[in-house]
């Protein structure tokens, strides 16, 4: 395996370094990243945590692509080399760990919960919901937020102030959820949120939940439209 090494202090930049791995036939690439902390460099830094592709905190670019490390298998690649680097379109922290704190503002700013207007604190009511209502929003509420969309995507990778597509898709999912109340047009209906999708659709191909974060995008510029049209349309 080749790992992308970033020492902060030590390194100029990124470099590869080489590490000898077995080839197992069920060993993903996570299971090489934790044979090299293991046995052979226990300063290698990376992150992850459930090794079932829940926790979505082990995407990183395998061989060019951004992947799901765990979800990833060894022999995908035959005799290898297998190349690790850190997502693209981040900053470096240390190693194969990105800096993610754009994303969590970005993510925050959607208002990522139900919204609820008229109604005191702490709320008591319960609000039933059609099986046809849940399934309005369900493929939208799978997101892991593993970043690989945003990693994948050609506009945020060059304009870093775009809002990004799991954020936006997480936006459309409380939309469509018939218990909310709020639309977010104010921070979708924007050059750098919606209107800044070019639809090159790289960040549906790369989510290992079929999210389809470029539908999302798509639908909420057809509700933005509506809503310019006719003010008093919300979704």
């Amino acid at each position: 395996m080749e790992v992308s090494r970033y020492r902060p202090g030590e390194d100029d930049e990124p470099v590869l370094q080489g590490y000898d791995v077995p080839l197992m036939p069920d060993w993903a690439v996570l299971d090489g990243l934790n044979y090299i902390k293991d046995q052979l460099d226990g300063s290698l830094s990376y992150r992850w945590s459930c090794r079932m592709g829940v926790c979505g905190s082990c995407g990183m670019t395998v061989n060019g692509e951004p992947r799901l490390t765990c979800g990833t298998f060894l022999d995908e690649y035959g005799d290898g080399p297998v190349r690790i680097e850190p997502l693209k379109g981040f900053p470096v922290i240390r190693d194969l760990v990105v800096d993610i704190d754009d994303f969590l503002a970005k993510l925050s700013s959607v208002r990522p919960w139900l919204v609820r207007e008229g109604e005191d604190l702490p709320l008591t009511t319960e609000y039933a919901q059609t099986p046809e209502q849940l399934e309005a929003y369900k493929q939208y509420s799978m997101c892991i937020n593993c970043l690989l969309c945003y990693s994948a995507c050609p506009v945020y990778v060059l304009e870093p102030d775009f809002l990004g597509p799991a954020a936006i898709a997480l936006a459309q999912r409380y939309n469509l959820d018939s218990r909310d109340m709020d639309d977010r047009f104010d921070v979708l209906n924007l050059e750098d949120a919606v209107w800044g999708c070019t639809f090159v659709g790289e960040c549906t191909q790369v989510c290992p939940k079929h999210v389809d974060p470029a539908e999302a995008i798509q639908r909420y510029k057809l509700t933005a439209a509506l809503r310019s049209v006719l003010p008093w349309s919300r979704r």
